[in-house]
């Protein structure tokens, strides 16, 4: 029976470096971009305190990218996200990105495999190079297409939230609360005081 491999493990110490122990080397945080694009396994732990801080170290490489002149979120979208935090729909704003994100990784895939078998084997510069050809000529449609969907998703995530609002109104309607008598009193069949 063969053993699925453990995790790289890297380990963050106070002094804010990172040490990769298959390596026995500190590394940087380019380092461990590398390991993501190379789709290695790993987890970053804090040293001092064993907490595994693999989404801080994450998201840390996503604010560099970020910052580095091409973004890829809008300050826009940012604050849509930061206004889930808390939110009921919290949750369920997570998977939804999420399962957009995979099927667009799927759709990259698609584009790859049809592009290998037009025009056969390649190595991956040529790849590289015919998603490229493809992005520029592609690019006024493939960015119509995608404004579409997201606007076709974001529709969708309001939908959603219309339908949970209209679905806890029905199940609230008839609870009072503290605080909105006046709204209580005026529903049909109920009395109010004088």
């Amino acid at each position: 029976m063969v053993m699925p491999e453990q995790p790289r493990l890297i380990k963050k110490y106070p002094n804010r470096r990172l040490y990769d122990t298959k390596t026995s080397a500190y590394i940087t945080l380019s380092d461990v971009k590398d390991l993501v694009l190379y789709r290695e396994t790993f987890n970053v732990l804090d040293a001092k305190t064993g907490e595994d801080i693999t989404r801080s170290i994450l998201l840390q490489i996503i604010l560099e990218e970020e910052a580095g002149g091409m973004p890829l979120f809008t300050t826009d979208l940012l604050a849509q996200m930061i206004r889930f935090y808390g939110h009921a729909m919290q949750g369920m704003l997570g998977k939804y990105l999420e399962s957009n994100i995979k099927s667009f990784i799927d759709f990259q895939k698609k584009l790859q495999e049809q592009a290998q078998q037009l025009y056969g084997e390649s190595s991956s510069q040529m790849q590289s190079d015919l998603w490229s050809q493809f992005m520029n000529f592609q690019g006024p449609a493939m960015q119509t297409m995608m404004t579409t969907y997201m606007e076709q998703s974001r529709h969708m995530l309001h939908q959603m939230q219309d339908q949970l609002k209209s679905q806890a109104r029905t199940l609230f309607n008839g609870i009072p609360l503290s605080g909105f008598g006046a709204d209580i009193a005026k529903q049909p069949g109920k009395e109010t005081e004088n």
